[in-house]
């Protein structure tokens, strides 16, 4: 009998290869131990190109000036270094050559041990004696049909089989009524259904087949067998796919719910930093979208941080009776400020907390602190105000206000507070500039309408995006946080479809996402196929609106 090393038996200098499921596509169904590895891996040997991507995401990797990356060594598992693809006995002795001495990961897409390679690498590091573990997967098999509204069983349909179809099969071993989940079977779909039916099953099994699944370019074909081939080559169906033949097929119907998320499949161009966009993006891809974030704005110290010194040792010293915080910028200039000088929020004592909207309490609540004051109806300077007591010579024994705030911020909130008895200092902590231009093919893909929608959470942003890359395509949905950013983008010749209630961001996606299934639900009842804002064209639109 062969005894497999344990982890606790290892030393470092012994390595260790774990070979993890990827799963079929979409990164959310990795496992919770599939992260784990990944995160404390020296080596991950990858199977696909999309591996790389996941991997850096997932450690939040960022790429040095010179080209570098931090974190693990990423091996292509696909392709040897003179270009040419590996064969399973060569990708085992990569696993092997880095195990023998380093913790690797061996990601390989879907369950390592369901139709893939991982049995044959793990026999090979049993054989050179490297310690390794299994961590399973969520397999394509069942994922795919899942994410296409398919239950694989039933209490109707209680048995199922999966065929690899790349060998010949007997096609007379499947004439009964079983759900059958076939695999690599795109190019032979022709032949395999005409057996089929010759095996005795009825040419108007409902037949589906899913491309890409998993993922928000995922596209489902419904068919029968005697159908499906022509349908297929219709459709322009390529691998890789999925085929589902059976009855269960025709709970697609009522079942669907990935494809038939509001925004599914739409680009959505995100104008903000990725650190600013997190959780915007987030709750895009929640709704089906594909965001993509293009900073418009980079935010940097001030010119002359002399102003903001004095500022914060003011603060300290007991000069301000309030601090007044509108945008996380502020919070985060002024936290990094404190930590230069070896301060904490201890220095906060006695001083009350304004903030302009919950956003900006949360990084204030972040710091250990609490905001005194947040606008109880609209989330702006102007609700500030609404709230801001008027400065009483009894109850204040300071009439000073520390305002740290961007070099662009409006004279409102000042002249409020300066009405209400308050002295402010206006002081600026950060300065916004406008980005670089993005590359190329984004601006082209802005002007030209390949993307759906634009989210603008700012009129900083509009002005800034229209400046860097020009204005969106009429085709694209224009998407804005409030009445302010809505009258700068009319501004600058764009005409807005969704404005969101109140100005916070996950209430615009919200509000992009009853746009999204108002408007399929319209398609749907008028017979049209469900398509994208980038398929069609903008006269069509323009018309479509002016109804």
């Amino acid at each position: 009998m062969t005894r497999v090393q344990t982890p606790q038996a290892t030393t470092p200098a012994q390595g260790w290869v774990s070979f993890v499921g990827s799963g079929p596509g979409d990164p959310g169904l990795l496992t919770v131990r599939a992260v784990e590895l990944i995160e404390a891996a020296e080596v991950v040997v990858t199977e696909a190109p999309e591996h790389v991507d996941l991997v850096r995401s997932l450690l939040g990797l960022v790429e040095g000036p010179d080209g570098s990356w931090d974190g693990p060594e990423i091996v292509d598992g696909g392709f040897g270094e003179d270009g040419q693809p590996l064969t399973h006995a060569a990708r085992a002795k990569v696993v092997v050559r880095h195990g023998k001495k380093q913790r690797v990961v061996r990601l390989m897409t879907g369950d390592p041990f369901l139709y893939a390679s991982g049995p044959e690498e793990a026999q090979a590091c049993v054989k050179a004696g490297v310690g390794f573990e299994v961590v399973p997967g969520v397999s394509s098999v069942s994922a795919v049909p899942a994410y296409a509204g398919i239950p694989l069983t039933t209490k109707r349909h209680r048995e199922m089989a999966v065929v690899t179809c790349g060998e010949k099969v007997d096609w007379s071993a499947y004439a009964d009524d079983r759900t059958l989940v076939l695999l690599s079977g795109v190019g032979s779909i022709g032949e395999t259904s005409a057996a089929l039916i010759e095996a005795g099953r009825s040419p108007e099994t409902p037949v589906a087949m899913t491309r890409v699944g998993t993922t928000t370019e995922q596209q489902t074909l419904i068919s029968t067998l005697a159908d499906i081939a022509a349908d297929a080559r219709a459709a322009r169906i390529s691998p890789p796919a999925i085929t589902v033949i059976g009855d269960v097929v025709d709970l697609r119907q009522t079942l669907s719910w990935f494809e038939t998320k509001p925004l599914f499949g739409w680009r959505v161009l995100v104008p903000r930093t990725k650190e600013q966009a997190g959780s915007l993006s987030r709750r895009l891809r929640d709704y089906g979208a594909v965001p993509e974030e293009v900073p418009t704005i980079s935010v940097e110290p001030p010119r002359n941080p002399l102003q903001m010194d004095k500022a914060v040792r003011g603060l300290v010293e007991g000069r301000y009776e309030w601090i007044a915080f509108t945008s996380v910028n502020a919070v985060k200039a002024v936290r990094e400020k404190f930590e230069d000088y070896g301060l904490d929020a201890r220095a906060f004592s006695g001083l009350k907390i304004a903030a302009v909207g919950d956003k900006t309490a949360q990084a204030i609540a972040d710091w250990g602190l609490r905001a005194d004051l947040v606008p109880s109806g609209e989330q702006s300077a102007a609700g500030l105000l609404e709230d801001w007591p008027p400065y009483d010579e009894v109850l204040d024994p300071i009439n000073r206000v520390f305002l740290p705030r961007a070099d662009i911020a409006t004279e409102n909130l000042v002249a409020g507070l300066v009405d209400l008895g308050w002295e402010c200092d206006d002081v600026t902590a950060y300065r916004t500039v406008r980005a670089t231009p993005p590359p190329a093919p984004v601006r082209d893909a802005i002007k030209t309408g390949k993307f759906d929608a634009v989210v603008f959470t700012s009129s900083s942003t509009v002005r800034n995006l229209v400046g860097i890359a020009g204005k969106p395509h009429p085709s694209t949905v224009i998407a804005v946080i409030g009445p302010a950013t809505a009258k700068t983008a009319e501004e600058h010749g764009l005409r807005v479809d969704v404005l969101a209630p109140t100005p916070d961001v996950e209430v615009l996606v919200d509000a992009l996402a009853d746009f999204g299934a108002t408007r399929r639900l319209a398609m749907l009842e008028g017979g049209e196929p469900v398509t994208r804002p980038s398929e069609r064209t903008a006269s069509g639109r323009r018309k479509a609106r002016a109804k």
